[in-house]
């Protein structure tokens, strides 16, 4: 937990620098800070696709994962959706900023392993390397939106919170397998975002979210088999 209260502490530090900049940051400084989180989410992705690609059963299961489940967000219009909601909020300047913040926070890999990984391993890297992108978000919207841009750390809090303990709660149904073959899918979409940050590639990465389920589909399909004496 203590990440994931850091991953709040870190926005309300963010919202709070941000806001002394009120009239907007240099781009300059803007892109040095992106350059810096791209080269990092790039980074750490490809360490933990490789490290779990060591130990996986299914070396070509990732593949499946990610065509199919970037058809199924590309069918959803996951990207486009999340693009519609940004641009189309009604209300004041800050509502959108907020809600800009929680949709930048909240949507992406980072904030959905993090804190299963924590749940069920202690290890926060995924969560510690959220907490400085999410900082250098807020610091960016604050300087637009002021202070009040830090209400997006209690959703984040609510949000990680949640995922947290769903883990827990579901760790015994949970196996080594399925985390070795969800950390190959999300640290190869982790690098897809470093990418995107650095303008080198637009992944679309949030249509390629429901890959991150696609694991889980797969050990179920084979339990069902099993069951019916079909082994593979």
């Amino acid at each position: 937990m203590f990440a994931i209260i850091l991953n709040a502490v870190a926005i309300f530090i963010g919202s709070a620098l941000g806001a002394l900049f009120q009239r907007g940051i240099s781009e300059k400084y803007v892109n040095v800070l992106n350059t810096a989180m791209g080269l990092c989410a790039i980074t750490l992705g490809m360490n933990v696709a490789i490290e779990s690609m060591q130990k996986t059963q299914y070396p070509v299961l990732f593949i499946f994962c990610l065509s199919i489940g970037g058809l199924i967000g590309t069918l959803l219009k996951m990207d486009q959706r999340m693009e519609n909601a940004t641009r189309s909020i009604s209300g004041s300047n800050l509502g959108e900023g907020i809600t800009t913040g929680v949709l930048l926070c909240c949507v992406g890999t980072l904030a959905m392993m993090g804190p299963v990984m924590s749940a069920l391993y202690n290890d926060n890297t995924y969560l510690m390397t959220a907490a400085t992108l999410n900082f250098v978000t807020v610091l960016v919207l604050a300087s637009s939106y002021g202070f009040g841009i830090a209400l997006v750390g209690v959703v984040v809090f609510i949000w990680m919170s949640s995922i947290f303990g769903l883990a827990l709660l579901s760790r015994d149904l949970i196996s080594e397998e399925l985390i070795c073959e969800v950390s190959v899918v999300g640290g190869i979409l982790i690098a897809a975002s470093g990418l995107g940050i650095l303008h080198i590639k637009d992944c679309k990465t949030i249509n390629l979210l429901p890959a991150l389920f696609m694991p889980m589909v797969f050990f179920a399909v084979r339990a069902l088999l099993a069951n019916l004496g079909i082994h593979f």
